[in-house]
């Protein structure tokens, strides 16, 4: 496995660790490449029912590893790095029917910044913070940061972030709607690790179809939204996790669901 990334998978969550710490876990092409094998591996493997994406060291991610761009003899160019590198690691966290969390340990910049919104659940410590740092390299946000932003925390605010490239701390990101949680940095690790077990234990078939469901209604009408909900209300319905579900309630015990 390349060294860039390293993978945990423990109690049916997948840890995917960013790997470049020196680099703050910058993207270079090799890293791009792998972290997408690695999600690719972790949707197929029926071990897995949650994944959790974070960093080693003082960063989550600084984005794009500049000095692959700026050396004549490396820079794949921003063609590539878009169309091979950052938009397919995009679609894979939208398109995996597994939750994923990112638990951002550091600094999130850049395409760092977003990839950490396209993932399901985001947990942030207190001492991080996020950066739409483009603009001041004369750059325009990419991977779909135009596309989460504004829905996450409105269209002004979203685009004076962008235009600015304002450093938004952890806790004013939680109070904005950017992210779901923000939590004190000694209590960092054992609420990632409580909220990957939690998921990775709940009816994995149903939060695929959750998933599902909010990206369909990025573009949606009222209508088509109706009946995806019910077409995978019925196959929700349909599965050996809704039935256990079911079952536990009318027990009054503990639902011990399979994932199917």
């Amino acid at each position: 496995m390349n060294e860039s990334i390293q993978l945990k998978i423990e109690n049916k969550v997948a840890y995917i660790t960013l790997n470049r710490p020196e680099v703050f876990n910058s993207f270079n092409r090799e890293m791009a490449l792998s972290l997408q094998s690695i999600l690719d591996d972790c949707e197929t493997n029926e071990e897995v029912r949650a994944i959790v994406l974070t960093g080693n060291g003082k960063a989550f991610c600084a984005g794009q590893d500049l000095k692959e761009v700026t050396d004549p003899d490396l820079n794949p160019g921003f063609k590539k790095i878009l169309e091979e590198h950052y938009n397919p690691i995009i679609t894979r966290i939208r398109s995996i029917k597994k939750p994923i969390i990112a638990a951002v340990n550091g600094v999130a910049a850049g395409a760092g910044a977003n990839i950490v919104l396209a993932c399901d659940i985001v947990v942030a410590h207190e001492k991080v913070s996020f950066i739409q740092a483009f603009s001041l390299i004369g750059l325009v946000p990419d991977s779909a940061g135009t596309f989460f932003l504004p829905r996450l925390i409105g269209f002004q605010k979203a685009q004076a972030l962008a235009m600015l490239g304002d450093k938004i701390g952890a806790e004013e990101a939680d109070k904005m709607g950017m992210i779901y949680k923000c939590v004190a940095l000694d209590e960092f690790d054992d609420t990632i690790n409580k909220l990957a077990l939690k998921l990775a234990n709940m009816p994995t078939k149903a939060l695929g179809f959750i998933k599902e469901l909010f990206n369909q209604s990025m573009t949606n009408t009222l209508d088509e939204q109706l009946a995806l909900e019910s077409k995978l209300q019925i196959e929700a319905a349909n599965s050996e996790d809704y039935r256990e579900g079911v079952a536990a309630f009318i027990e009054k015990r503990k639902p011990e669901f399979k994932g199917r």
